[in-house]
């Protein structure tokens, strides 16, 4: 029996259980190069569909000759030509990765972190694979909180409406520049407060309820503190939710730090980034568990598939956090920022609400790689 074409979901849960997956891509070299799936247990070759059309032999020389093989392309539809090439060539086990890498970058997964008070109460992360971002339910006593949302909301609003919840508010930490919120949309939808940092209104068309440091946000039983840390925007604002876990938005990573140039002021920034990092959050408790909203590699996802470690455990292990002389620190940060995220301008203007893309625009705009770290 031939094997079924692999849904996104299932390839997602594949590599989250570390089971072992191989993955041949047909995009071409350069796209493959600087974007693909990857994974503690996942194999992964590139031969372009164009090279295995013209020399199927050799290119079933490459793939292994036992287990499966699953095929990716850019949106699921060559990928389909790759498999009968192959198929034809005497490659049985083979199937192709239903819609692709745009599939691969629109999947969330939600993993549970931990029980909180309340009825019900309990914290999960989101993990969006293909694209290193991580977003988050609150939930207590019948009502929810989603910080950092991704575009794809039916996500959010599905695993709600399965829990019998009634979203309360939804938080964006701070203005992203590398993916499109939607905060706005899941709020309207669900009639929520949409809260979003004051300094970084930068001359947004829309409405919201300011996210202040000091406040307090009450999601059922759950205290929910904002906790203002600038350095990756001027507004990055974090949440110390139940006194025992700190969502430091993209200001704070496991294995690196955010960084200050997406609205082109890394030097005006990395004062704040410095700051937040080596004053104000080592005046917190260093128990608190970091959840950051992005991450960079496959090596920072805990067993579970979840992204997180002890705040002191992070002042242990992160380099970036252990620079002592100032001057050292902003050569750090502002020699070496990679590549700004694809379509990181126009990001912004759509999370302004200045620009207003078709689904096609947004998905388009996302492609690629995060590039929110130092």
């Amino acid at each position: 029996m031939s094997l079924q074409p692999l849904e996104v979901k299932d390839l997602v849960k594949k590599i989250m259980k570390n089971e072992e997956v191989f993955i041949l891509d047909v995009r071409g070299e350069d796209d493959y190069e600087s974007w693909k799936i990857e994974g503690k247990s996942v194999t992964t070759i590139n031969i372009p569909l164009k090279e295995i059309k013209q020399e199927p032999g050799k290119a079933k020389e490459k793939l292994p000759d036992e287990g499966p093989i699953y095929v990716v392309c850019g949106k699921g539809i060559s990928s389909q030509d790759g498999v009968e090439v192959l198929k034809e060539a005497g490659v049985s086990e083979i199937t192709h990765v239903v819609d692709g890498m745009n599939g691969w970058s629109g999947h969330l997964e939600p993993v549970k972190i931990s029980k909180l008070p309340g009825e019900g109460g309990a914290l999960y992360q989101f993990v969006r694979l293909g694209k290193g971002c991580l977003s988050y339910i609150i939930e207590s006593d019948g009502e929810a909180a989603i910080v950092d949302p991704n575009r794809m909301t039916h996500f959010y609003t599905d695993f709600v409406e399965e829990q019998g919840l009634k979203i309360k508010a939804v938080i964006d930490t701070h203005l992203h520049a590398d993916h499109i919120s939607g905060g706005r949309e899941v709020a309207g939808q669900c009639g929520a407060d949409y809260y979003f940092p004051e300094n970084d209104d930068e001359g947004v068309e829309f409405e919201y309820t300011p996210l202040k440091d000091g406040s307090e946000i009450k999601v059922g039983a759950v205290p929910v503190k904002p906790f203002y840390s600038p350095g990756h925007t001027i507004g990055s604002t974090s949440l110390i939710v139940n006194d025992e876990f700190l969502l430091t938005g993209d200001i704070l990573f496991v294995e690196s730090i955010g960084r200050p140039d997406l609205a082109g002021k890394a030097e005006d920034w990395v004062e704040d980034l410095r700051e937040t990092l080596y004053d104000r959050y080592k005046n917190l408790a260093g128990d608190l568990t970091v959840l950051p909203s992005h991450f960079g590699q496959m090596s920072e996802l805990n067993e579970d598939g979840s992204v997180s470690d002890k705040l002191n455990s992070l002042y242990e292990k992160n380099k970036k956090l252990n620079v002592d002389d100032a001057g050292k620190f902003r050569h750090m940060v502002t020699d070496n920022l990679p590549e700004q995220p694809n379509s990181h301008e126009e990001i912004r203007k759509t999370n302004m609400g200045i620009s207003h893309p078709d689904p096609d625009e947004k998905q388009s705009m996302e492609t690629g790689p995060n590039n929110c770290s130092v």
